[in-house]
């Protein structure tokens, strides 16, 4: 009998003192809507210079609020609403670009997952676009990268214009930040470009779309290490 009640004291204790497992850090959401690289379909017009855009995307595992946050590629200008929906509007300026992504949050765990980042136009009385921001492929801003046997790295991006009316881009790449040398000038087709580093360096570059308006866009300053 003692022998049994001290088995079942120990699995008391044993109970009592196992920890409680980990929360679940929130998973990254998917959007949806404004498509990407996109003009989009505004649900209102709240003014002469404004339209109420709606934003939704994929149900984040482990998450119970998001945080929307869209950017005016034009101004830096960053507006954020919180929402435990999958569905969210905001009154934005006419004829810009802008870009959007969705922060995932979970109220048991500080940790935070962030979505792609997504471009779209809100539509105005222009006729010509803009290109977007070309979106750097590789290398990674802030990753370390180890040089070919030629001492070279490959910087790769991608380009979109809703008109299709790219005609080049420029490339700066420098030791210096924000780099201001350009080293090449590249037709529409061409989206790589190679370029010789050193080890132990670290490399800043930007890429500029221009197209046949004479419109162009900015991708801003992307850093890497080479190995």
């Amino acid at each position: 009998m003692k022998r049994i009640s001290l088995i079942f004291m120990t699995c008391i204790v044993f109970l009592g003192c196992k920890k409680k497992d980990s929360p679940h850090s929130p998973e990254k959401a998917l959007l949806t809507a404004p498509a990407k690289n996109s003009e989009c379909t505004p649900v209102q017009t709240t003014t002469g210079t404004s339209n109420v855009v709606r934003f939704s995307w994929q149900v984040a595992d482990y998450t119970d609020l998001y945080e929307l946050r869209v950017t005016n590629l034009n101004t830096g200008t960053v507006q954020t609403k919180s929402t435990s929906s999958t569905v969210e509007t905001l009154s934005l300026e006419k004829g810009i670009a802008f870009s959007w992504v969705v922060v995932s949050k979970n109220s048991q765990t500080t940790t935070t997952a962030t979505s792609d980042s997504w471009f779209f136009y809100n539509p105005g009385s222009q006729t010509t676009y803009t290109p977007f921001p070309a979106e750097i492929v590789a290398p990674k801003s802030g990753s370390t990268i180890i040089k070919d046997i030629n001492n070279e790295v490959t910087l790769d991006w991608e380009g979109t214009d809703i008109d299709g009316d790219i005609e080049s881009y420029e490339i700066y790449f420098s030791t210096e930040n924000p780099p201001e040398t350009l080293i090449a000038t590249l037709n529409a087709n061409t989206t790589e470009q190679k370029v010789s580093v050193a080890s132990n360096t670290v490399y800043y570059w930007r890429v500029v779309t221009k197209d046949a308006a004479g419109n162009s866009s900015d991708t801003g300053t992307f850093d890497f290490r080479c190995h």
